[in-house]
């Protein structure tokens, strides 16, 4: 029997009724006002529960240009399980409420020949949210065309092997046919994160946050994973999907396609103005083929 990875998270972190999960998708998709490129290669994407993060991700997702493109790869952080390496799915498949997206078997097997990546387990897999909560996204933007993923887990990846991973899979970039989903949430701000960084010359709390991220943002339209590093040696944002972005900006890098990343939303969960408040950012960013 084929390994099926189960849409783990629905009925919880968003709806699991197909209607309603296609109709939210296409009213946030509608409600950007942007539209759809041939240009745009990858996305960088929140991946928090859909009544937190569902509309700002729209407008990464809402940029794509289904027609060309045949394969997904997905580069997800880590939250549960510790690994220093990249971690490929064991699953054939990847069910959403809305369609399933098979799991290009053949580009896992390449990759894996490498000898560089882990393989996760069905149990890691559907634990870990990531990934899933670009998936009902993907099966909606993607409906009717043939496409398959390349599911890749990021663990605690040093900067040295976040050049390395960049590097093995930056010839995929160039593959036009090829696109590329990134997960990551921004701030996690307050006590129950153990991250409380303030600068008052930006205002209230709130402020200074979206200041701290806007400057990571910034510095990831550039393209520069060495300033990005840098930049999280300073400040220890704490961007959970850290890992994935410095390997897609080094995949960028080695890669012979001239790429610029552009933010296009950023909201945070909540607005913080004492020390006892807590939020998580959420930016969403399309990475487009400089023509």
């Amino acid at each position: 029997m084929e390994k099926v990875r189960q849409a783990s998270h629905a009925g919880s972190w968003y709806t699991d009724n197909p209607t309603k999960l296609s109709s939210d998708l296409e009213e946030w998709i509608r409600a950007t006002g942007l539209t759809k490129s041939p240009h745009v290669r990858g996305v960088i994407a929140p991946h928090a529960g859909y009544s937190y993060s569902g509309r700002a991700a729209a407008y990464a997702f809402a940029n794509i240009d289904p027609t060309n493109i045949s394969r997904i790869f997905l580069l997800g952080p880590s939250h549960h399980y510790y690994t220093p390496k990249c971690a490929l799915s064991t699953a054939k498949v990847y069910k959403t409420p809305i369609g399933d997206l098979p799991v290009d078997v053949e580009m896992i097997k390449q990759i894996r020949a490498t000898g560089k990546f882990g393989m996760m387990d069905l149990r890691v897999d559907e634990a870990e949210h990531s990934m899933e909560m670009h998936l009902p996204y993907l099966a909606k933007v993607f409906q009717g065309h043939d496409v398959k993923v390349v599911p890749i887990l990021v663990g605690a990846v040093s900067a040295e092997n976040e050049a390395m991973y960049g590097e093995l899979l930056a010839k995929y970039v160039d593959d036009p046919n090829n696109f590329f989903s990134v997960s990551s949430d921004f701030c996690h701000w307050g006590s129950r994160f153990n991250y409380m960084h303030f600068d008052n010359n930006h205002g209230p709390i709130h402020k200074s946050i979206e200041a701290l991220d806007k400057m990571g943002m910034d510095i990831i339209e550039t393209g520069d994973p060495d300033a990005f590093n840098k930049y999280l040696l300073e400040f220890d944002n704490t961007i959970c999907g850290r890992h994935p972005i410095s390997v897609f900006l080094h995949m960028i890098k080695h890669s012979s396609s001239k790429i610029k990343i552009n933010f296009l939303k950023y909201e945070q969960s909540s607005q913080c103005l004492t020390m006892r408040d807590s939020s998580v950012s959420y930016a969403s960013a399309a990475a487009k083929l400089d023509c």
